[in-house]
């Protein structure tokens, strides 16, 4: 293929993936299935350069040329004349550029295009570091990042192995059981990966899950398990019986052959739309982890094309959800127990504003347990205890993001029933 023809084929997916509001690896994956002609490196060329169009608001209002021209101003710093020479009109390649696109070529570009409710949000997140932290969500490439099965294997002995299949790891600088990948290699071949010594996990939601059990919990529930990621790493704690819950069956079933995997047990239940499944758990648990349904901006980086799809009606939805779920759950806490909320986002209706809410409404039966007093655990290294104590500036809330902490975007807040 050539540049023009790349670039074409890049415009038509960013387009689609618009349109259909379907997810950018689906689409990608679909495209090269029906477009045989285009070889390994044409493909992986014009992925690359969804990504990067994903990323980048367009430069002149909507539009999937905008972006992909953004993305090359950007990403391949092309002059106004480089980029009218690929926009040729020749071949397969895109139509030459209007008059208004070559104009808006020029213009400054400041900030990260994102919709004013949007950067409302980050800024009430973040403060003054709000568009640091946008620029980083949106244009930062995430890792691979692996939590190494504790129970089983030694992290020193998974990275060799690595090393052994040519696979270079590095130890996470938060996690005590973490590996951060160079690339993005294939792990499901591995012998090390059947066995169970490790799974896929991002250092970000290794954090909050141990923060959450600092204290070895011994009756825990993970109450929004989703596809349980963090019910594995909850399962690190050894835990006397550990439950994962949740409302979508199909995804506890998921759940299953990753338990069995990793050597390790947990009850599965499948809850009804108002915690049905779950009653008789009331007033028990040392630990309920509820990693709410949310925005998944904390994730932008990962799926850019979410960042663009989000509404003002989705974000309190999601709140609502939030603040529901969390009363649900904090009736299954013992007193003196924990709850942990958790959410992967970086927007504060989902985070500081659920757990301000939920502080009021439960005045009477749960306090805030600051995240200086959660550090008690050994699979936190520890530099990053001292680190994210200050992140926390004495504070029960947390917030992880690619610009502070070199991980996803998650939000914790720790609360404690009152004895």
């Amino acid at each position: 293929m050539t540049p023009g023809a790349r670039l074409q084929a890049a415009i038509d997916l960013v387009d689609r993936i618009a349109s259909a509001r379907q997810p950018a690896d689906q689409a990608i994956k679909a495209w090269g299935a029906a477009n045989r002609y285009a070889g390994s490196k044409d493909r992986k060329a014009v992925a690359e350069r969804v990504y990067l169009a994903l990323r980048q608001p367009p430069v002149e209002g909507e539009g999937a040329r905008g972006r992909v021209l953004a993305s090359l101003i950007a990403h391949d710093r092309l002059t106004a004349d480089q980029i009218a020479a690929l926009f040729d009109g020749q071949g397969h390649g895109p139509a030459p550029l209007t008059d208004a696109e070559r104009q808006a070529l020029g213009r400054p570009r400041d900030d990260a295009g994102l919709p004013p409710f949007v950067q409302a949000q980050l800024d009430a997140s973040f403060g003054p570091d709000a568009a640091d932290d946008a620029a980083a969500l949106l244009s930062s490439r995430a890792p691979v990042d692996i939590r190494v099965n504790g129970l089983a294997d030694d992290v020193e002995a998974v990275r060799w192995g690595l090393d052994a299949a040519r696979i270079a790891a590095s130890a996470t600088p938060w996690s005590a059981l973490g590996l951060r990948l160079e690339g993005a290699p294939d792990l499901a071949p591995l012998d090390l990966f059947k066995a169970g010594a490790f799974e896929v996990q991002d250092e970000g939601s290794q954090i909050v899950a141990f923060l959450a059990g600092s204290g070895r919990p011994q009756f825990v529930i993970d109450y929004c398990a989703g596809g349980g990621g963090k019910t594995l790493a909850l399962a690190q704690l050894e835990p006397r019986r550990l439950i994962a819950c949740d409302i979508n069956g199909d995804r506890l079933n998921a759940i299953r052959p990753r338990l069995a995997r990793a050597g390790v047990s947990a009850d599965l239940r499948k809850l009804g739309p108002t915690g049905e499944g779950a009653f008789d758990l009331q007033g028990l648990a040392d630990l309920v982890l509820v990693d709410a349904p949310c925005s998944g901006s904390g994730v932008w980086r990962r799926k850019p094309e979410q960042a663009w799809r989000l509404t003002e009606a989705d974000l309190e939805r999601f709140a609502d959800i939030q603040g529901a779920v969390l009363d649900r759950a904090a009736k299954l806490v013992k007193p003196g127990g924990r709850l942990a909320y958790v959410t992967c986002s970086v927007l504060h209706a989902e985070n500081g504003a659920v757990a301000d809410a939920f502080l009021t409404d439960h005045a009477s039966d749960y306090r805030p347990v600051r995240i200086a007093d959660a550090l008690d655990t050994d699979l936190l290294t520890e530099p990053a205890r001292a680190r994210l104590a200050d992140l926390a500036q004495g504070a029960h809330t947390l917030q992880l993001s690619p610009r502070r902490t070199g991980t996803d975007g998650f939000f914790i807040a720790l609360f404690e029933r009152i004895p």
